[in-house]
């Protein structure tokens, strides 16, 4: 379920104020002597307050209580259930879900002691996914869509995605796009929801449908100033969200919002942005940005960069940048092209959210 990337040159609790005090008429009271108020006088008397105005968070439907609690942590639903007992009660069931949850992951990635079992593994997200865990849907929802059960994994994600998980109206959103027939205005729905609660992968993907113009015309109304046309609208809305993606760590979002910048489409035209934002796909692994950002540094003469940048794209098969690189290379000493190639050995990619 990868997105595509735009192509590239080389491809071609608030609080309320207390009322205050009347003060009018109270001249002769002020002239009393103040009375020492004592310790236990301050104290609230728990005990005077009908149970009738208690709030039992137990009581909630469980849908209610599947949809506040659904997606947190096993930490979080831990702190949460020490607030009170009828806290504990409730929250039982998403607690023994996250249970269920770890072994599943246990068992789909071999961790813990545990051999890989895929069988296993889907066995124990669906009872997580039972008792209420939107994190244990989606990952029901992978293994089964990659055993090519999609009809499985798209109810677990809609379950999933409707209780407000980010990943799941991701997930779903992609479904609909890859789906026969495809259901664009279905993906941009879930797609939006998604980004406005800041999950990366679904900023790009929802950048990505407006830049290809699917799925728009219902949904995706952002923009209301009646001087924009709508292509110049588009390009505004893909580029805000390439960014938004981006600055998340989303490296195809970083290569995206280079070329905005370097075309000025949706972003001011800034060449300097656009090294930037090229640079920083680059160290990220993405093998068309560093090929784009060694042909950059070529043509500023920094030759012994460029090699590096190149070979790192030649070695991610990025076919374009083998000729380019085996020119930079013929300019250099032999001694330069060993330590080329020992850079190029010891490089590793800077940590990313894809």
């Amino acid at each position: 379920m990868k997105g595509r990337t735009w192509p590239c040159r080389s491809d071609g609790s608030r609080f309320s104020a207390l009322p205050s005090s009347k003060i009018n008429g109270l001249k002769e009271e002020s002239r009393l002597p103040m009375r020492k108020i004592s310790p236990s006088s301050r104290q609230i008397r728990l005990s005077s307050i009908s149970s009738s105005d208690v709030h039992d968070f137990s009581a909630l439907p469980y849908d209610v209580l599947m949809k506040i609690g659904g997606s947190f942590s096993l930490q979080n639903l831990r702190a949460a259930s020490l607030v009170c007992k009828s806290w504990a009660e409730a929250l039982r069931p998403l607690r023994e879900a996250m249970l269920f949850l770890r072994w599943g992951k246990r068992f789909k990635h071999g961790q813990g002691g545990v051999r890989p079992n895929l069988n296993k593994a889907l066995d124990s997200f669906l009872k997580g996914a039972a008792r209420g865990s939107t994190l244990a849907m989606v990952d029901a929802g992978l293994i089964y869509w990659e055993m090519g059960r999609k009809d499985k994994a798209i109810a677990l994600y809609q379950k999933a995605a409707e209780l407000g998980d980010s990943a799941g109206q991701c997930n779903l959103a992609i479904s609909y796009l890859q789906a026969e027939p495809p259901n664009p205005k279905g993906a941009v729905k879930w797609l939006y929801k998604a980004s406005l609660v800041g999950h990366a992968r679904a900023q790009y993907q929802l950048a990505l449908c407006l830049h290809q113009g699917r799925g728009v015309d219902c949904n995706m109304r952002e923009a209301h100033i009646q001087e924009f046309t709508a292509d110049k609208f588009l390009h505004l809305a893909q580029a805000r969200w390439y960014l938004k993606a981006a600055e998340s760590g989303y490296v195809r979002a970083m290569y995206n919002v280079s070329l905005c910048y370097s075309f000025g489409e949706g972003l001011l035209h800034s060449h300097r942005q656009a090294r930037k934002w090229m640079k920083r796909a680059a160290d990220r692994g993405h093998c068309k940005a560093q090929f784009e950002h060694g042909l950059a540094l070529f043509s500023e003469g920094q030759m012994m960069k460029a090699v590096v940048y190149l070979e790192l794209a030649t070695r991610a098969g990025e076919t374009a940048a083998v000729h380019v690189k085996n020119v930079v290379l013929q300019h250099l000493s032999a001694t330069s092209r060993d330590q080329v190639m020992v850079l190029a050995d010891n490089w590793r990619a800077l940590p990313s959210s894809h």
